[in-house]
């Protein structure tokens, strides 16, 4: 089965990275390739991205068959996609196992959500 662990950030938890040392920076991260090599040696790594700046994002609307496109996030929310990894693991409770070892999840907001099949519809 496949999930997508949604990794959400905030002011809050982006002060808690912006307040750490150099070092503890470095910790964080190899905490996270740490996970990256293991989830990807069990074959339950599809994919892991982080994100940007949400101030960075664009919107876009097609309208007409015409993208139309604004500055900024969707939504005026304190939270913000900050990241994510797509698993293939054997269950839900699996995947809740994984997040309990992201290092961000103690400070973040993460949500996690199995990816439907389509392949019925096609």
């Amino acid at each position: 089965m496949k999930f997508l662990v949604l990794i959400y950030g905030s002011p809050e938890s982006r002060a808690v990275w912006d307040a750490l040392s150099d070092e503890q920076k470095k910790e964080g991260m190899a905490g996270y390739a740490g996970l990256h090599e293991a989830l990807a040696a069990r074959g339950e790594l599809v994919a892991s991205e982080s994100l940007d700046d949400p101030a960075l994002t664009k919107q876009v609307l097609v309208r007409d068959g015409k993208p139309m496109t604004t500055d900024g996030p969707f939504a005026e929310v304190k939270e913000q996609l900050a990241g994510f990894y797509l698993l293939d693991c054997e269950s839900m409770d699996r995947a809740v196992e994984i997040v309990a070892q992201i290092p961000e999840a103690p400070f973040s907001v993460v949500e996690v959500r199995p990816v439907r099949d389509l392949g019925a519809f096609m």
